[in-house]
């Protein structure tokens, strides 16, 4: 079987992406049936000084749309704005996906400077803007999102953090 990058990325982020939609979707209805007022839990933060839960979606498409728009030659634009909705949030997902499964192969042989805060820039070739840059904070933003949720009380736990393995689980033959 043939590697690549653009297998990786496409193969991590789709299904996560689809993962972190259906916990948002346990989000609304958990709204829904405590009857909270939905911004609350958009707006809710683990920490004072971290991101609500809103940022910590968008940051989390914006690293899968920057990581394949920028492995296939592109040039990645972040936009402002925060979603203020689960419908919005969901959205947006289902954009990112869209993104994700229409970017071009990717050209694995180039460089990248990667802008940083205070004039400074990370350095790297393609595999390392993937594994060491993208993923980990993609990740890291996708289980801050469900870490938010799960501890507004919303009921969730891994198996819908990680839906997207349910038909490889079985019993041992």
């Amino acid at each position: 079987m043939a590697f690549s990058l653009h297998t990786m990325a496409t193969g991590t982020f789709v299904p996560m992406l689809r993962d972190l939609s259906g916990v948002l979707d346990k989000g609304a209805q958990h709204a829904k049936d405590e009857k909270l007022d939905p911004a609350t839990l958009v707006n809710a933060k683990l920490a004072p000084d971290m991101f609500a839960l809103a940022m910590q979606v968008k940051i989390a498409c914006d690293h899968a749309e920057e990581a394949t728009t920028r492995l296939s030659g592109g040039t990645f634009a972040r936009k402002p704005e925060v979603d203020s909705s689960f419908d919005a949030m969901k959205a947006r997902i289902a954009r990112t996906i869209a993104h994700v499964e229409s970017a071009p192969s990717f050209a694995e042989d180039r460089e990248f400077d990667v802008p940083l805060i205070e004039n400074m820039e990370l350095h790297m070739n393609a595999l390392q803007l993937l594994k060491d840059w993208h993923l980990p904070n993609f990740y890291f933003h996708v289980v801050t999102a469900y870490d938010i949720l799960r501890h507004a009380g919303v009921q969730i736990g891994k198996q819908d953090y990680m839906a997207h393995i349910r038909p490889m689980i079985r019993q041992k033959a």
